[in-house]
């Protein structure tokens, strides 16, 4: 009963997603300006900010009801079939990619920037005001005054996108959406791979392929965190501890390749790195770093250097949503914030490397992961879409009530930003105002500092050689309590 019950959550909360794509332009949905019969699709139902901002709120509560609900039936000896729910999910993704993004309007400044690089201009020193006149480029709703954040292979690929669609924001913007569904599809078939057994492979589509906060934050939102996290599993899938040195030069050219679509895709390296350092393969490990030395360095080399000077302009940035938030209020200090956040990154990986449960591999997989969780954690600035990182690295492990961390984390996220856009843009009603600075701003950083305390409290109660966390599952035949 219970894996039927979350599996029927699950349903719901896409159901909810894709209801609220298909619906059209809201306060989740910005317009997308070009000739009607271009793709994506969706009505003009032109419904109300409490409908659709409803919508979401019941499809994240379903989506984090409905993966606790598959993962307590596990724990409980559930061995459903994970084929199922793989081609449910890349249904989902490709239904998904024909309906125009909702939750933010990050898509339009992905297609601003890929407009000026295929117009000439520089993204990286170039904002969309600069440009007023060019129809797509004037289309950003936010950040219209900053120059592109993201990598040298994501530039390239939103200039693509802006190569096909033109002058029409729409097409660019359908453009960019099929690339996300497909790295989010080939993400998901690389995790299916690389799972071991049956087990692994429905923990693979839980909590990444079928997981409605993905599907909704990646593939429906159009963000292209996505793009980085496929190499990123697929630098894990090809190395091992003690495969031979081109295996390593590949690893490290995946994980550079992903540092350039987004930078925090570099963090998983230091899984590969900290295993040929605790083992002294000198020549893997040369091998790996110069992979990632030369695909990053080449890839920021011709874009230029400048290309890193938003990167660095972010690095002070602090989200609205997030603990640091509540403690950059009392002390007004944004450096000390900084200093306290970035020294609770290294504990947490410390925690995080000795209580994660172990792969079976040569550690990286648990490394990687450990790395990437302490930074969702304990950045400054995170948001949603985020987490993704984590999703992936952690379907690579065994179960664990980390999963559960975690989904709490992505669903406390999820509802701090209903929607991701600027309020002054879309008009919320009186009614809807609380939601910036009450949820997002107060209780929102509240709840993710319980959820942090209870991170810590996982590692420090989990033991290095049987972590309680990695118990074995009850038989299949026992009964549910």
């Amino acid at each position: 009963m219970t894996p039927r019950a979350g599996l029927a959550a699950i349903g719901a909360s896409l159901g909810c997603f894709l209801l609220t794509a298909l619906l059209g332009p809201s306060a989740f949905q910005p317009a997308l300006p070009g000739p009607a019969g271009q793709p994506p699709f969706s009505l003009h139902a032109h419904p109300s900010p409490y409908l659709v901002v409803g919508l979401v709120a019941a499809g994240v509560l379903a989506g984090v009801l409905g993966l606790a609900l598959c993962f307590r039936a596990v724990r409980r000896g559930w061995e459903g079939r994970a084929r199922p729910l793989v081609a449910a999910g890349l249904v989902a993704a490709a239904a998904f990619a024909l309906m125009p993004p909702v939750g933010s309007a990050d898509h339009l400044n992905y297609a601003s920037y890929g407009r000026m690089a295929a117009t000439g201009h520089d993204p990286y020193a170039t904002t969309a005001n600069d440009v007023p006149g060019d129809p797509v480029i004037g289309a950003a709703e936010e950040w219209r005054d900053t120059p592109s954040v993201y990598g040298p292979v994501t530039t390239a690929a939103q200039a693509l996108a802006s190569r096909i669609g033109g002058d029409s924001v729409r097409l660019t913007v359908f453009v960019l959406s099929v690339m996300n569904a497909a790295a989010f599809a080939l993400a998901a078939l690389l995790l299916h791979r690389l799972a071991r057994d049956g087990r692994g492979r429905l923990r693979a589509a839980l909590l990444w392929t079928c997981n409605p906060l993905l599907l909704f934050h990646l593939v429906a939102g159009g963000h292209n965190d996505v793009l980085a996290i496929a190499p990123m599993v697929a630098a894990l899938g090809v190395f091992h501890a003690r495969s031979s040195w081109p295996r390593a030069l590949a690893s490290g050219a995946l994980t550079g390749f992903g540092a350039v679509v987004k930078l925090p895709a570099a963090f998983v390296g230091g899984g590969p790195v900290w295993v040929l350092l605790r083992a002294r393969r000198w020549t893997q490990l040369a091998a790996l770093l110069a992979g990632a030395v030369v695909v990053a360095g080449g890839a920021y080399a011709l874009a230029g250097p400048h290309a890193l000077d938003q990167v660095t302009a972010a690095s002070d940035m602090i989200s609205l949503a997030t603990p640091w938030h509540l403690l950059a209020v009392l002390v007004r200090n944004r450096t000390l914030v900084k200093i306290v956040a970035y020294a609770l990154l290294a504990v947490l990986v410390v925690l995080l490397g000795r209580a994660l449960p172990d792969a079976g591999d040569g550690g990286e997989r648990r490394a990687a992961a450990a790395l990437v969780l302490a930074w969702l954690f304990t950045a400054p600035y995170e948001l949603p879409w985020y987490d993704g990182f984590g999703w992936a690295l952690l379907a690579l492990l065994p179960w664990s009530r980390f999963d559960a961390v975690l989904l709490a984390h992505t669903g406390a996220l999820s509802l701090a930003y209903l929607p991701a856009r600027a309020p002054e843009r879309i008009g919320l009603p009186g009614g809807l105002h609380w939601l910036v600075p009450v949820l997002r701003s107060a209780v929102i950083p509240l709840i993710l500092t319980a959820v942090l305390a209870a991170l810590v409290r996982e590692c420090l109660r989990a033991r290095r050689t049987a972590p309680a966390t990695a118990a074995r599952p009850r038989s299949p035949a026992a009964p549910p309590r």
